[in-house]
């Protein structure tokens, strides 16, 4: 049996990763903004401990964590889950705008881990699971600063699977596609409040008129997803990247070829500037 700390729980992916966990036998954190708005059948679970955190609250997450630690004698599993999404074109992105999103997005999932991996290293071990996205492996039209920080979100989890494998303790940065969930409503998502008209009829603004018809018509099944995640996360070893969905498994073929399209049009003159006359 793991114990489980999951942030931004409260619905969506989060929530399902936390009823998976449960389904298989585990005990779960569930950190939240607002416990009361858990669903009922996570606020009245006997096995889940509901925690108040908004992540972006940098004095409150030791707190909170240690309140974890107590209540179950340690964390194996920590899930950074917490984040929101940001439409528009980035010439549209103010600069408070994208910082807000980076301090939910990357800094409050940087803070969260900071926090918990005393507890992983005193253990001798534990896993760590980021929610990235299919954006966090290819920058796309109309999300870019969104792109951007999910492009962190894998750059970080890289760099700790190999801080942390001394300590036995394991990072997986996951990367869905599309999923059914909340994400493409305006409590997940945010727009610029400054629109370019120039970007009318182009792609950045296309992704606006996509959002539209795809909410909560996604192919991705969330219950699915998370149950595939507890799957990973059972068994011993972790992938580096564990994608989610048809689409995410096609974009990253994409990006595949377009790079090595990149690199063999260059490859030549890219070697030569290592060499000296």
């Amino acid at each position: 049996m793991a114990t489980w700390l999951i942030t931004g729980a409260s619905r969506g992916l989060g929530a399902e990763i936390a009823r998976a966990a449960l389904a298989g036998g585990d005990t779960v954190a569930v950190a939240v903004r607002n416990p009361d708005r858990l669903p009922e059948d996570l606020k009245n679970a006997e096995r889940v401990f509901p925690v108040a955190l908004d992540v972006t609250d940098t004095e409150a997450i030791a707190p909170a964590v240690a309140s974890v630690a107590e209540r179950f004698g340690g964390i194996d599993v920590l899930v950074n889950n917490a984040g929101r999404g940001l439409l528009g074109a980035v010439e549209e992105v103010s600069d408070a705008e994208a910082r807000s999103l980076f301090d939910l997005n990357v800094f409050g999932l940087i803070n969260v881990t900071r926090a918990v991996l005393p507890y992983l290293r005193e253990a001798g071990g534990g896993k760590i699971v980021h929610i990235g996205s299919r954006s966090g492996f290819e920058g796309e039209p109309g999300v870019g600063l969104y792109s951007a920080s999910k492009f962190a979100v894998a750059g970080i989890s890289e760099a700790l699977a190999a801080e942390l494998a001394p300590f036995g303790i394991q990072s997986m940065v996951v990367e869905p596609g599309v999923f059914r969930t909340d994400f493409l409503d305006q409590s997940s998502l945010s727009v610029p409040a400054h629109r370019v008209a120039a970007y009318d009829g182009t792609p950045a603004h296309s992704t606006l008129d996509w959002v539209d018809d795809a909410n909560h018509t996604q192919l991705g099944d969330p219950v699915k997803g998370a149950a595939l995640i507890r799957e990973v996360v059972g068994a011993d070893k972790l992938p580096g990247h564990l994608l989610l969905g048809a689409d995410a498994l096609d974009r990253w073929q994409v990006k595949v070829e377009r790079v090595a399209d990149d690199v063999q049009a260059w490859r030549e003159k890219s070697v030569a500037t290592a060499h000296q006359d």
